[in-house]
C-alpha cells in the first residue's frame, strides 16, 4: 500500500510523462517488437476509456439537463458555445493559412509518393449529418458510440424528467447518482493513463521509423508548429482577455492534453477532459457535461481547421498552383462550417480535407501525399482539439458566471484516486 501511495503522490502529468518517455525508449531500442510486447498495453488503455465514455455521457447530461432547466438558459449556453467553436475554429484556419504560407511546406518538393493504400473518402451532406443526429434506435447508438446521438437522446430524457416534475423526483436522483458512479469509474480508469502511454508510445516510436517522416519532415514540422502557435498564443490570448491566467488552464488541462496527444482520439480523451474541465478548471459540472461531449464531435480546430487549411496550401505549392483571393475565402468558409457539417464522421480529419480541397478545387490526390504519416500528424492535431474543447467551456462559464474561480486559480493538474475523498 505505501507503494501505491508513494505514486499516487508523484502529479498525475509527471506518471503520464514518464510513461511517455520510458515508452519512446523501448520503442526506440526494441524497434518493431516493441509494438508486440508493448502495444497491447495501449490497446487495453484505449478499449477502457471507450468502455466508460458513452455511459459517462449519457448519465452526466440527463443530469446536467435536469439540473441547469430553470437556473441558465440552455439557449443561452448553446448559442455562446456555438459561437466560440466558429471564432475559434476561424482563428485556427488562419494560423494554419499562415504558417503554409510562411514555411511553404511543399515547396520543392518532387517525386513524393501517394499511398497505395489511401481510399477517397464520401463527404455527407448537410442534411444526411442532421438526420444522423436523431438515433433511428437509442440502444444502438449507446452501443455504437455514436456521441451525438447519445447526447440527444439524453437531452431529451434530461428535458422529460423536468417536465413530469415530481413524480420523477427519484428517477432525477438516480440520474445524479448514476453521473457520480460514472465519474467515480473514471478516476479508477484515469490511473491506468502512465502503463497506456508507455505501452501508446513505444508501440509507435517502434513501428513508425525515420524513413516515413524525413520525406515529409518540412509539413510534420509546419503541423506542429501551427498547432503550437495556435494553442498558446490564440487560447491565451482568449484566456487573458476573459481575465484568466493562461498558466493556470494549461496547468489544468495537461491531463487532457497528455490523453489526447497520446490516444489520438477526441473520443477517447473526453472523459479526461470532462474531468480536467470540472475537477481542475472549476467549470460548472452540468455546463461542461453538456459542452465538453459536444466539443468532442464537432469542435475540431487541428483536424478541422488548421490541417485542412495548411495541406491546401501545401497541396497548392506541391502542384505548383497559385491560390487565388477567392480560393483562401472558400478554404476559410468550408473549414469553418464543414467542422460543423461532419459532426460525428469517422475519419474527420481526412473528411475535412477531402471536403475543403473539394470547394476550392485543388488536386484530391495531395491527400493521398499525407496519409503514410497520418499518425504522427494526428497526436498533435487531437492534443490541439481536445484544448479547445477545454478552452471554450472554461469561456463561456467566464462569462456567463458558471466558472469557479477559485478551483481555476488553484487548477490542479491531478485528475485521480487521490481526489476521490476530498469531494468535488
Amino acid at each position: 500500500m505505501k507503494l501505491v501511495s508513494a505514486w499516487l503522490a508523484i502529479p498525475f502529468w509527471q506518471r503520464v510523462l514518464a510513461g511517455f518517455v520510458l515508452g519512446a525508449l523501448a520503442g526506440w531500442l526494441m524497434g518493431p517488437a516493441a509494438q508486440t510486447w508493448f502495444g497491447p498495453l495501449g490497446t487495453v488503455y484505449v478499449t477502457l476509456i471507450r468502455m466508460i465514455a458513452v455511459p459517462l455521457v449519457l448519465f452526466a447530461v440527463i443530469n446536467a439537463v435536469a439540473s441547469l432547466h430553470g437556473q441558465k438558459s440552455m439557449a443561452e449556453l448553446g448559442g455562446r458555445t456555438f459561437l466560440w467553436f466558429a471564432v475559434t475554429a476561424a482563428l485556427a484556419v488562419c494560423v494554419g493559412l499562415v504558417v503554409g504560407l510562411v514555411l511553404k511546406p511543399g515547396q520543392g518538393l518532387t517525386g513524393l509518393d501517394m499511398a497505395a493504400d489511401y481510399t477517397p473518402r464520401e463527404v455527407p451532406t448537410p442534411v444526411q449529418v442532421l438526420l444522423d443526429v436523431v438515433p433511428a434506435n437509442p440502444f444502438a447508438a449507446l452501443a455504437e458510440g455514436k456521441i451525438l446521438q447519445v447526447i440527444f437522446f439524453a437531452g431529451l430524457v434530461g428535458f422529460a424528467l423536468v417536465r413530469l416534475g415530481e413524480r420523477t423526483a427519484r428517477l432525477r436522483a438516480l440520474a445524479g447518482e448514476a453521473s457520480e458512479m460514472m465519474i467515480q469509474v473514471t478516476r479508477f480508469v484515469l490511473e491506468m493513463t502512465p502503463l497506456g502511454t508507455f505501452g501508446l508510445i513505444a508501440g509507435l516510436v517502434g513501428s513508425y521509423g525515420f524513413e516515413k517522416l524525413l520525406p515529409l519532415g518540412s509539413f510534420v514540422f509546419a503541423l506542429y508548429l501551427a498547432c503550437a502557435l495556435h494553442i498558446v498564443f490564440v487560447y491565451g490570448s482568449l484566456l487573458l482577455a476573459h481575465g484568466l491566467n493562461p498558466l493556470r488552464f494549461f496547468r489544468g488541462a495537461a491531463p487532457g492534453m497528455q490523453v489526447a496527444f497520446v490516444s489520438s482520439s477526441s473520443f477517447a480523451s473526453m472523459p479526461v477532459a470532462l474531468r480536467a474541465v470540472t475537477h481542475n478548471l472549476g467549470v460548472d459540472k452540468d455546463y461542461a457535461a453538456f459542452a465538453v461531449p459536444l466539443g468532442a464531435s464537432i469542435k475540431m480546430d487541428g483536424c478541422g481547421a488548421i490541417y485542412p487549411a495548411l495541406t491546401s496550401v501545401f497541396v497548392a505549392q506541391y502542384f505548383g498552383i497559385d491560390l487565388s483571393l477567392n480560393q483562401y475565402f472558400v478554404i476559410l468558409l468550408a473549414s469553418v462550417l464543414g467542422s460543423f457539417g461532419t459532426a460525428g464522421v469517422p475519419g474527420t480529419a481526412i473528411v475535412m480535407v477531402t471536403l475543403v480541397l473539394s470547394a476550392a478545387k485543388l488536386p484530391l490526390e495531395g491527400i493521398a501525399l499525407l496519409v503514410a504519416i497520418d499518425r504522427i500528424l494526428d497526436m498533435m492535431r487531437t492534443m490541439t482539439n481536445v484544448t479547445g474543447q477545454m478552452l471554450v467551456p472554461v469561456l463561456v462559464a467566464k462569462e456567463t458566471g458558471l466558472l469557479d474561480r477559485g478551483a481555476y486559480e488553484r487548477a490542479s493538474s491531478n485528475v485521480g484516486l487521490e481526489e476521490a475523498d476530498a469531494g468535488d
